[in-house]
């Protein structure tokens, strides 16, 4: 897929970088957020996998002149290279590895508990974006050895707190709610604080590990 620029809603704009998931693509929808809300400071900017988010005040950025600046930044290479673009802070949450799908995942990729335990809690992941609730931070890659699909029927509930994977990423969930990715612990860190100046405790970028309990 060639990366485009398409409206969306009177006052976005949609990078579209890719139809399919890569830690290169990931990293470009981030850069090119970062550098659309930083540095040319037009508006709030949201990355997800392969596309990114650009909000503008149509007020004081006409349309065409938003889609043309997004475009030339589409066209610009050295934006893999951004600052923004680069792993921020260290993000440690503490997790005591007790959930209700860690035996069954452990059995599933022949591992034992405690070396299932040791492969998640051994690597640093990256944040690649925040989506599904407020304060969720898609976080990767898992270990490969590590087998753990999405169930086949999701929980009505899932605590708050709850350290979960699935489809070779890891999430804290940071609300109770609704939820079909393996529980393996949880943290009793708040993962997002609606009164906070900086609500989500994992931004998009930022370095996370997971220190057992």
């Amino acid at each position: 897929m060639k990366p485009r620029v398409v409206p969306f809603g009177e006052s976005a704009l949609l990078a579209e970088l890719g139809d399919e998931f890569q830690e290169s693509i990931v990293s470009r929808a981030r850069a090119i957020a970062d550098h659309w809300e930083t540095t040319l400071k037009l508006g709030p900017a949201v990355p997800a996998y392969a596309s990114a988010l650009l909000r503008f005040d149509p007020l004081r950025t006409a349309p065409a002149e938003a889609e043309t600046v997004a475009a030339a930044m589409l066209a610009r290479g050295e934006l893999m290279l951004a600052p923004g673009n680069q792993p921020r802070r260290l993000v440690e949450i503490p997790t005591t590895y007790d959930g209700p799908d860690l035996a069954e995942t452990a059995d599933r990729s022949q591992l034992s508990v405690a070396e299932l335990i040791a492969l998640h809690a051994e690597r640093e992941y990256t944040a690649y974006f925040l989506g599904f609730l407020p304060g969720t931070a898609y976080c990767g890659r898992l270990d490969p050895r590590i087998v753990a699909p999405r169930l086949e029927r999701p929980r009505e509930r899932v605590p708050a707190g709850s350290v979960a994977i699935a489809d070779g990423q890891t999430i804290v969930y940071p609300l109770a709610s609704p939820g079909g990715w393996r529980l393996i612990g949880r943290t009793a860190l708040s993962m997002f604080d609606p009164g906070a100046d900086d609500p989500a405790r994992i931004r998009a970028g930022d370095r996370v590990r997971f220190v057992p309990l």
